[in-house]
């Protein structure tokens, strides 16, 4: 097997996931993924979907991950690797997809308008 690429995004990160033969092993921009995510929960993140179809000591994944912060990192680079499993094998979609790792979630964050401070809050205003 040779190696399989897809890629993921959220918000404003893009994560490039290569999925190779090997013992479970994670690196995300030449860091282990414990190193590069030292939150627990954002680590269960990223092992989810190779646990979801009992994969995890099967592949070993290199990721190439930039913009936005932590979070949207991490759920980036679980799309990714829910996509590179789907092309591996097409029977991990129902279970990859009934957990939504397949969709995209296209919330990003609403931009700011003029002659406002925020994108929707407005400044104080009282009528004195």
């Amino acid at each position: 097997m040779e190696m399989i690429n897809a890629i993921g995004r959220r918000k404003a990160s893009v994560a490039r996931v290569y999925l190779m033969k090997g013992k479970g092993a994670i690196s995300v921009n030449g860091k282990d993924y414990k190193d590069y995510f030292p939150n627990a929960n954002i680590q269960m993140k990223l092992e989810d979907p190779l646990a979801t179809v009992d994969v995890s000591k099967e592949y070993d994944v290199r990721v190439n991950v930039n913009g936005g912060g932590f979070k949207g990192q991490a759920e980036a680079i679980r799309m990714a690797i829910a996509r590179a499993l789907v092309k591996i094998d097409e029977d991990y979609r129902s279970p990859l997809k009934a957990k939504n790792f397949l969709t995209r979630d296209a919330r990003v964050v609403e931009r700011k308008k003029y002659g406002k401070p925020k994108a929707r809050k407005s400044f104080q205003f009282s009528k004195r």
